[in-house]
């Protein structure tokens, strides 16, 4: 007998996938004079992109961290995962913080002709996201488009450093070790090897403008409404999308607490998750699940409320 697939990812898939959908991470390394390093660590936020699964950073000329990395090279970088516009508000009100990535390694500049390289491979990335948004259903679209761009889009702010006026100095971030921080702040080390052979979905480079494009219409959150009475039989009073991958998606609801000894409730909220069907191969199929997801929850509506 065939055992069941798994119905969320593992570790090394979720930090690939974090990796592989946020575009800019705080950067550390260990501050130097002209005798050496110190022992205090400067820290900035820095664009990057993922390339043969290791972190290409861009770094302004003029930043610290181009003389600290001549004295020391190691450093690290954290990566959170997407968690744009009302989610962001959301999570300061619950004081939440976001599940992210916590990697150390050694931080080596590029030389001319591979900084060239890595440059190029940045303008396919912006070019490829593009492409694929063109080319997206009507559906799909309108999902992305009622995204606020200015926090969303990773093609748009990585054009920066194309096109902008700063001159940036590339590095690759060499993995020593990773691990993933969970939301409530579970930490678990995940193997180099792992990381390194994990793939990223091809949902992630546009889950943030995804995220955000259903939490910004309120018609599109009482959908999620819907999935978690429906599906899991929690009477939600609001609902935001909370994270996506190809096997499913996470919500976050609005929902009773237990009753109290005064016999009053409290509203509390709660992480759902949903399965889909079939693994999502793409943010068509993706957006095709959830609109097959929601006529099954109407179906069930209608057959019990007598309504056709």
């Amino acid at each position: 007998m065939k055992g069941k697939k798994a119905t969320v990812l593992t570790f090394a898939e979720k930090c690939k996938n974090i990796l592989a959908s946020n575009w800019q991470g705080h950067l550390n390394t260990i501050k130097a004079d002209a005798k050496g390093s110190k022992e205090d660590v400067y820290t900035s936020k820095v664009k990057y992109i993922l390339r043969r699964g290791k972190p290409y950073i861009w770094v302004p000329e003029n930043d610290l961290h181009c003389v600290n990395t001549i004295i020391d090279e190691r450093g690290s970088f954290a990566v959170t995962s997407p968690f744009p516009g009302p989610l962001a508000s959301l999570f300061r009100s619950m004081k939440k913080i976001p599940a992210r990535v916590a990697l150390t390694g050694d931080v080596e500049p590029l030389k001319d002709g591979k900084a060239q390289s890595a440059a190029e491979s940045l303008r396919e990335v912006i070019l490829s996201e593009q492409k694929a948004i063109n080319e997206c259903s009507y559906t799909v679209s309108g999902v992305l488009s009622s995204s606020d761009l200015s926090c969303t889009s990773r093609s748009e702010s990585l054009k920066e450093l194309l096109e902008g006026d700063e001159n940036y100095v590339v590095y690759k971030f060499n993995l020593r070790s990773s691990m993933f921080i969970d939301g409530n702040g579970g930490t678990y080390e995940v193997d180099l090897e792992d990381i390194q052979t994990s793939k990223a979905d091809p949902l992630a480079p546009f889950s943030a403008r995804l995220i955000d494009g259903i939490n910004q219409n309120v018609a599109r959150r009482r959908v999620l409404m819907l999935f978690c009475f429906e599906f899991l039989n929690a009477n939600a009073r609001d609902a935001y999308m909370l994270s996506i991958d190809r096997k499913g998606f996470d919500v976050l609801g609005k929902v009773p607490s237990p009753v109290l000894k005064d016999g009053s409730s409290q509203y509390l909220w709660k992480e759902f998750r949903f399965t889909l069907k079939k693994e999502a191969s793409d943010v068509e199929n993706f957006c095709h699940q959830l609109v097959e997801m929601e006529e099954e929850a109407v179906k069930k509506i209608s057959s019990y409320s007598g309504l056709k």
